[in-house]
């Protein structure tokens, strides 16, 4: 019997051909797209998708993995999480999801209506109307995927804080991409310069590419990549990991047929 082939070893984060594979498959954003609004996906919009999610969770999985670098761990914890969050204020994205995670609990402040009545965290609802919080664990095997690619295993909390996030991220994501179909563009448009105390803040660029985002071409009908881009250029601060973000959906969607 001939002696089979040794496995390869894995050894520090995939490599990029390995990374162009999103790990939310386009069915289950899909899903969570039909969820928020009744308009056709394209095929580039659910892998622009799909691509700008992979790159908030990768960011903030790799920002709680120097966390634990710096208590010689490789398996992270919540506080990894908060750690991460702490450091780059581009992170804190899916905040509704911190109503729902322990990790988060005292963290996130008391809200007062306008008579001055403590408003207390929303009840678990009874609706069967699918929700963010409810559809969190669709993304589990995505994140323990992206986990696996960067060399690190997590806590079951972490875990769950992690697929939370990104399934409030993505709801998120989908509601914006259906706004711009709807009102023709992002009609507030806008962006967030992220300087130091007492340094002037940088003039905008003449030709901002992001600019040609803010008018939609277009049916009304279908959601398509450019949506996704712009709805990306609204849940994400105007900082590297915007930028990151829509480049890596651009070049994710450079084979998929145009929409």
């Amino acid at each position: 019997m001939p002696a089979l082939p040794a496995r390869p070893e894995r050894n520090g984060p995939v490599t990029a051909s390995v990374r162009a594979v999103p790990p939310f498959k386009p069915p289950l954003v899909k899903a969570v797209f039909r969820d928020v609004a009744p308009m056709q996906v394209s095929r580039p919009a659910a892998w622009a998708a799909a691509s700008v999610t992979r790159t908030l969770l990768t960011e903030i999985i790799d920002g709680a993995r120097r966390a634990a670098a710096e208590e010689a761990r490789r398996k992270l914890i919540p506080g990894d999480l908060l750690s991460a969050i702490d450091r780059n204020i581009e992170l804190e994205v899916g905040s509704k999801w911190y109503d729902h995670s322990p990790t988060f609990k005292g963290l996130t402040g008391v809200v007062y209506d306008a008579e001055g009545v403590l408003v207390r965290p929303r009840e678990r609802s009874r609706s069967r109307r699918p929700s963010a919080v409810a559809g969190a664990h669709r993304f589990e095997a995505g994140v323990r995927k992206l986990l696996r690619g960067r060399g690190v295993t997590a806590a079951p909390a972490m875990v769950r804080d992690l697929d939370g996030i990104a399934s409030v991220f993505l709801t998120d994501l989908a509601r914006d991409a259906a706004m711009v179909v709807r009102e023709g563009g992002v009609k507030r448009f806008g962006s967030v310069a992220l300087v130091t105390p007492g340094e002037p803040v940088p003039p905008p660029a003449l030709k901002d590419p992001l600019l040609a985002l803010s008018t939609r071409r277009g049916d009304g009908r279908t959601i398509g990549r450019d949506d996704v881009l712009a709805a990306t250029t609204i849940q994400l601060f105007g900082g590297n990991l915007r930028q990151r973000a829509l480049t890596e959906a651009r070049e994710a969607t450079q084979d998929t047929s145009a929409g």
